[in-house]
């Protein structure tokens, strides 16, 4: 598909709204993907694996669109591109909330925040946004952070470079990608309902989440989870009111805003995880990755530069 500055597709537009209230919606998002590192800790502690956790806490909130908004469900039903972002989300939450859980929070967030490299390459793909000089120059800073925060030292002077080093470095590449995907995919999708672009993002939760969930447990190497109790049951109800509300406020956001620009708020994740993780003690920041998180951050903020007409091409 090509457009022209005088003739945009529909996709090629932010929905209207203000922006200054997209911005907001995206921070709180942030907020809630950065600390939720500490709710799904507490919740594998008590014997729930993430994958669990995303599955029963998204099934919650997949019921109350459903119930609230029964159109939802029958405009994904006869929408297949939808199914593309119940993929996205869904392998997005499995991917992260896996990570996060195990792995070092920051890395893996920093891994996660490759997401400007995604987002140029998928909106060249899908959106049809030429590849300029300033999102040529968001690769390289994107790649070199990469290279820093993967090097040996960064936090384990044994791990491999500049390959990623275990699971949790390798889920949290994998989220960044899927969550662009998602990005780009509520842009391009932006005519769609709220509630049936919600819907599609939660049911991912649940069906990829939980599928992998009972694949994994079936071979052994996942838990099922333990017996209902409200040690663990409330916590998990909190955290499907807390993921529900901030998954709307993303598709809110991110349809109202260039795919380049929501990676750049949505950074402040990095900002929300980091600090959580410094004052909860479970975080110790090595040079390698401060260099490498400055690099990535600063190619996210080169997006924000980025002018509204489209870049003249490469």
């Amino acid at each position: 598909m090509s457009a022209s500055a005088s003739s945009l597709t529909p996709s090629d537009e932010a929905v209207p709204g203000h922006p200054g209230m997209a911005v907001l919606a995206l921070l709180f998002n942030a907020f809630v993907w950065g600390v939720s590192w500490w709710p799904f800790r507490y919740l594998q502690g008590l014997g729930l694996h993430p994958l669990w956790t995303t599955a029963l806490v998204y099934v919650l909130a997949v019921a109350l669109i459903a119930l609230r908004w029964p159109g939802a469900m029958r405009e994904l039903l006869r929408t297949p591109v939808l199914w593309v972002l119940v993929l996205a989300s869904g392998s997005t939450n499995a991917a992260f909330n896996w990570a996060v859980s195990i792995g070092d929070v920051v890395r893996v967030v920093l891994l996660f925040y490759l997401m400007p490299l995604w987002t140029v390459l998928l909106a060249r793909l899908l959106l049809d946004e030429r590849l300029g000089k300033l999102a040529a120059l968001r690769v390289v800073l994107a790649l070199a952070g990469a290279l820093a925060v993967l090097s040996p030292g960064s936090i384990d002077a044994t791990a491999a470079w500049p390959v990623p080093s275990g699971l949790a470095d390798w889920l949290g590449v994998a989220g960044g990608f899927f969550f662009a995907l998602n990005n780009v995919m509520l842009r391009r999708e932006a005519q769609r309902s709220a509630q049936a672009k919600g819907l599609a993002m939660f049911l991912g939760g649940v069906l990829v989440a939980g599928g992998m969930a009972i694949v994994l447990s079936a071979a052994g190497a996942v838990a099922l989870p333990p017996v209902p109790q409200a040690q663990w049951v409330v916590p998990a109800l909190a955290l499907a009111l807390a993921f529900l509300t901030s998954n709307m406020a993303l598709q809110y956001g991110a349809s109202r805003l260039r795919a380049n620009a929501t990676s750049v708020v949505m950074i402040s994740e990095v900002g929300f995880a980091s600090v959580s993780a410094v004052l909860l003690g479970s975080q110790k920041l090595a040079t390698s990755l401060l260099l490498g998180g400055g690099l990535i951050l600063s190619a996210a903020v080169l997006a924000a530069l980025e002018p509204r007409e489209r870049d003249v091409a490469l």
